[in-house]
């Protein structure tokens, strides 16, 4: 059975830009739509709490109201919850979702739970993808010609996860696939014998990045022989070679190890310069 596409909302322009991103995804994959809001009975607030729940119902209810009408076709649940723990909310309906979509930061007038600590937490933490959507962002950016940006590291085993879920996406759009591999000169902390023999046997430093990178990719081309492929290899930082060439993507993809370490979860350096410079939606995918 497909999982659903779960976006949450908290009343905000982000969250609301979230949530008409889910259901075209949805729409594209073929899967149901699943709204989530967690709220928090407000002190001082105007009304008892039922009368608080019954306004965040409707506040609610609206935009999914909004999305029902454009996408009649679509399957389409809710589920509000009260809760002194948002980010534990997300992270449940992360878990039975294909995808976890959020607003990129902010709150609104339902009291928010969208705000930068609790999105930070949400992805480094979730096993699931979750993308994240800027206030703005409309279906035009979808057009046409606009890739499927893709950062790959490390072996192939390291990433499958990451590059699979690129071809997916790329695959529901019918969009070109642009996988990008940084690289760096090796300092003499890493430097081997061996490694540098490796780098000789493919040519030079960059040949060899270019075979690793064609390793990676060659199980999923031959899964998704129809999503044309661009292989990107440059020399410099991962995030900045990412951000080099967001201006043609719809969507951009990056990884995140799923471990934990002495200070927790952590979102790593790649996926956070990303978040917060690419204009377009950016999906975060746990690997191990």
């Amino acid at each position: 059975m497909t999982r659903p596409i779960t976006a949450g909302v908290d009343g905000s322009e982000e969250s609301l830009a979230a949530l008409d991103w889910a259901a075209r995804e949805a729409v594209r994959r073929e899967a149901a739509l699943h709204v989530v809001h967690a709220w928090q009975v407000r002190d001082g607030g105007e009304g008892d709490r039922d009368a608080q729940e019954r306004w965040v119902r409707d506040a609610v209810a609206e935009p999914v109201r909004a999305i029902t009408g454009r996408h009649p076709e679509l399957t389409v649940s809710t589920e509000v919850r009260e809760a002194d723990d948002p980010v534990a909310v997300l992270l449940a309906a992360a878990a039975y979702a294909g995808t976890l979509v959020l607003g990129s930061r902010g709150h609104g007038a339902v009291v928010g739970f969208l705000l930068g600590s609790v999105g930070r937490q949400v992805i480094a933490e979730a096993t699931r993808p979750v993308v994240l959507v800027r206030a703005g962002d409309e279906a035009a950016g979808e057009a046409a010609g606009r890739e499927v940006v893709v950062g790959q590291q490390g072996e192939p085993e390291d990433s499958a996860d990451v590059i699979g879920f690129a071809f997916e996406a790329a695959a529901a759009r019918g969009a070109t696939v642009r996988a990008v591999r940084a690289w760096t000169l090796p300092t003499v902390f890493t430097y081997s014998p061996g490694s540098m023999a490796l780098a000789d046997e493919a040519g030079g430093l960059e040949q060899y990045e270019r075979k690793a990178l064609g390793e990676a990719l060659g199980p999923w081309r031959e899964r998704f022989p129809d999503v044309p492929v661009v292989e990107h290899v440059e020399m410099g930082s991962a995030g900045q070679v990412l951000l080099s060439v967001a201006a043609n993507a719809q969507l951009m993809v990056v990884g995140r190890r799923a471990r934990r370490t002495a200070v927790g979860a952590r979102i790593g350096s790649v996926a956070h310069g990303v978040l917060h410079h690419a204009d377009c939606p950016v999906a975060v995918v746990p690997h191990t």
